[in-house]
């Protein structure tokens, strides 16, 4: 290969489409799994919910979820115009919605009136489990965007990584927007 060829093959903007193109496929390949987990809730359980389900604790989680998408986007957008320190400020907010909705998972784990053999606690708790985890998950990708922010790897013009973090943060928000009623509210 050239060294013209090597340069439009390795430019920043293929990496980006790449990096873009990967993220969307790896959406599409969770998207599966979590549509796997939801099929299998209806497919075992019907509509059933039982009556003693903290409904109040799940629309709070879910409040808190989505407030998460709304401190996620401001920390994207302070990023990308520059702002950093406003950028790091929201990272952290984000991290600590994400904390408090996996602290009242936990909280609904243990106060459960139901048990992971019946049949809802099976679908119960493993899409809340399987959510949570992408949740933890997402909040070390956000500890990262925060390292690479406070050590100046953003910038206006280059800030992929804060985007793909954001994205992932709101990937994971849509698929609770589909576990939360499913769970929750299809009695």
């Amino acid at each position: 290969m050239s060294a013209a060829a090597h340069a439009v093959a390795h430019s920043p903007e293929k990496r980006l489409r790449i990096s873009r193109l990967g993220l969307w496929l790896f959406f599409l390949s969770e998207s599966c799994l979590f549509g796997a987990f939801a099929a299998a809730r209806f497919y075992m359980n019907g509509t059933y919910v039982p009556d003693d389900l903290n409904q109040i604790l799940g629309l709070v989680l879910t409040s808190i979820l989505l407030v998460s998408s709304l401190t996620a986007y401001r920390a994207e957008t302070a990023i990308a115009h520059g702002n950093v320190a406003h950028g790091k400020l929201m990272i952290l907010a984000t991290m600590l919605l994400g904390l408090i909705f996996l602290g009242g998972v936990i909280t609904e784990w243990s106060i459960a009136h139901f048990e992971p053999s019946e049949g809802y606690g099976t679908s119960f708790f493993s899409m809340t489990g399987l959510h949570a985890s992408h949740v933890a998950t997402g909040i070390l990708f956000l500890g990262l965007a925060y390292m690479f922010a406070a050590r100046g790897k953003y910038t206006p013009a280059s800030h992929w990584g804060m985007t793909g973090v954001v994205m992932y943060w709101h990937f994971v928000d849509v698929v609770w927007v589909f576990f939360y009623p499913a769970l929750y509210l299809t009695g």
